[in-house]
């Protein structure tokens, strides 16, 4: 039996994986009401990442959820990084070869809040995500797959199949996070570059055993297993009794997935560990492919693609996971802003501008590791020289000092002044994260609490007023990257939007005249003031008068965003925001379809290892 309704929702995320998940928290976070389809019956049960980087980690802080996750996370302080030996009973033994954890310096340490105690494995973590998303009473449609999709100028229709039969969506916009293969790309006609493949298909092993006795005490994030029958690599999930194996599947030489049955990945595990009476339970098995790719657009009219969807990376690193959730957390606030009424339409058009860059050079750096692993694993001076020699950043760097440069950003500095020393690169330049710094106990990056903020020099009383002038919230922070009489205005993602560092003649007409451009509210005319160069307002969206009071009821927004109300003395233009209907799709969108365009859905999220961070399965 088929079921037909038609439903409106702002937004519509496809896809459960972690990022679908994260997508979905950070929309329910800003106040936008988002459905998420997922065509498997729960969340993953099979991890597929375990490295967390420090950016998401101040991403779940941003959620309340840092504490949870943390909790769920192995503590491997003080544990091996990486190992290699010939069996796990062997390793236990002590013949094994480590590379200890990264202890991060006291520099590092300073640049972000809070750390988690060791890896997290996926499938935690988003049995975390999917509780906060239950408590906060998401709408959340398990075996629900999309069939088809299609946009006009005005919104997306989608077709989708539950376990009550097929019914109709409209959604203002679509959120693709589906996956690899993701089937709404396809659908979208977005291609990939990049190299693809990469090397040969791999089985990935869920199993239950306890591997204590053998290990006598030792602990590890990955262990490189050389049996010759038996040769994988074996990742920690939660350090006693649950793991993942990962092994080769020779499909050139006539293995296929299907040859993994139980009875073989038991024979496979006991070799690895060495122990042919081992009590093993296979739980799960799921077959994937090292890939690199990025998607040709991250944007189509009104549909964005987020995480695997729009860039597979290279296991080696953990990017994977990380730059997929990133990608959400730049886009949720956006979305957020035009659902309110507080950002014109064309501030989704600097997505793509900051992500698609910052996805490159991740897949970069990600692909200049696996070409050798050392310039990833190694310790000291020589490591750091084979590195710079090679073009290999820092990790850190990687995952927090990445720049943006697009309309959303004033002035912005997208060249890295250090690809080594994080805290070098985290200098308060504009489209960089707002350094961290502890403000009364409080960290910089929580006093940004996901709305716009000031932070002013120590000179700051002009700016305090100004900012209270305009609704935002403002701060005094002593910091060698804000002058006494500066102030940087930081985005709801953390991301600083314009720094000034020097007095300006009206602070409060700047940061009104500011938040109009980088929201995509044009104004009449742009100034030139001292100590900031702006850009040029985006020219497509209606400008005409009003007054304050027609503005809305205050200066900020449900979720914290800035209205730039404008009062008290304040001349100058006012603007009308663009509604979601004005938004015209570009020259090169797809053509206005009559009919929806079909999903092959066979590629999406239900095949293995097709979710989200398939291929980031290696600890970082």
């Amino acid at each position: 039996m088929t079921e037909t309704a038609y439903l409106e929702v702002p937004v519509l995320v496809v896809g459960g994986g972690s990022v679908g998940l994260l997508t979905a928290a950070l929309l329910a976070h800003h106040g936008v009401p988002a459905v998420l389809v997922e065509r498997r019956s729960g969340p993953s049960v099979h991890p597929r990442a375990t490295g967390i980087g420090p950016r998401t980690v101040e991403i779940l802080r941003e959620l309340g959820l840092d504490t949870a996750v943390d909790a769920v996370a192995v503590d491997l302080r003080g544990a091996t990084a990486k190992a290699v030996a010939r069996t796990v009973v062997e390793m236990g033994a002590g013949d094994v070869v480590t590379v200890p954890m990264p202890i991060p310096s006291a520099t590092e340490l300073d640049t972000t809040p809070f750390r988690l105690r060791g890896v997290c494995a996926q499938d935690r973590l988003d049995a975390v995500v999917a509780a906060d998303l239950a408590r906060r009473g998401a709408d959340v449609r398990w075996s629900t797959r999309l069939i088809g999709i299609a946009q006009d100028a005005d919104g997306v229709d989608v077709e989708l199949e539950g376990p009550d039969g097929r019914y109709s969506l409209r959604s203002a916009r679509v959120v693709a996070a589906d996956g690899t293969h993701s089937p709404v790309r396809t659908a979208l006609g977005v291609g990939t570059s990049g190299a693809g493949d990469l090397g040969k298909s791999k089985i990935n092993i869920l199993f239950r055993a306890d591997l204590r006795p053998h290990l006598r005490g030792m602990s590890f994030g990955t262990c490189t297993i050389t049996a010759p029958e038996a040769p994988g690599l074996l990742v920690t999930v939660d350090g006693a009794t649950t793991w993942v194996f990962h092994v080769t599947c020779d499909v050139d030489g006539g293995e296929h997935p299907e040859d993994f049955t139980d009875e073989r990945c038991v024979a496979v595990v006991r070799a690895a560990v060495g122990d042919p009476d081992l009590d093993v339970e296979v739980r799960s098995v799921l077959p994937w492919r090292p890939r690199s790719a990025l998607a040709d657009r991250f944007a189509v009219g009104r549909v964005f693609l987020v995480g695997d969807a729009a860039h597979t990376v290279a296991p080696l690193g953990a990017f994977g996971l990380n730059t997929g959730v990133a990608d959400a957390h730049n886009l949720a606030w956006k979305l957020a802003a035009v659902h309110h009424g507080e950002a014109g339409a064309g501030m989704l058009d600097t997505y793509a501008q900051e992500r698609e860059p910052v996805a490159a050079a991740t897949l970069d750096q990600a692909m200049r590791r696996l070409a050798d692993p050392a310039l990833h694993w190694g310790r000291g001076p020589e490591a750091d020289a084979a590195r710079a020699a090679a073009g290999v950043w820092a990790a850190p760097v990687v995952h927090l000092g990445q720049r943006y440069d697009s309309a959303a950003v004033v002035d912005p500095q997208p060249e890295l002044l250090s690809t080594v020393d994080l805290a070098v690169a985290l200098d308060g330049s504009p489209g960089s994260r707002v350094p961290h710094a502890w403000v009364d106990g409080v960290s910089t990056l929580d006093l940004v609490a996901s709305r716009w903020t000031l932070l002013v020099g120590a000179a700051g009383d002009p700016w305090h007023a100004a900012a209270a002038h305009v609704g935002l919230p403002a701060h005094r922070v002593c910091a060698p990257w804000l002058s006494d009489d500066g102030a940087l205005l930081v985005r709801p993602d953390a991301i600083v939007a314009m720094r000034v560092t020097a007095p300006v003649p009206d602070p409060a007409r700047l940061l009104a005249d500011v938040l109009d451009q980088v929201l995509a509210r044009p104004v009449t005319a742009t100034s030139t003031w001292p100590g900031v160069t702006p850009t040029a307002a985006p020219p497509s969206l209606r400008s005409k008068s009003r007054s304050a009071s027609e503005r809305g009821s205050g200066p900020v927004g449900p979720a914290g965003h800035c209205r730039a109300q404008r009062g008290g003395g304040v001349d100058g233009p006012t603007v009308e925001l663009a509604g979601a209907g004005e938004q015209q799709l570009g020259a090169d969108s797809p053509p206005q379809l009559g009919a929806l365009t079909p999903c092959d859905v066979r590629t999406g999220t239900a095949g293995p290892m097709a979710g989200d961070e398939a291929a980031d399965s290696f600890q970082g």
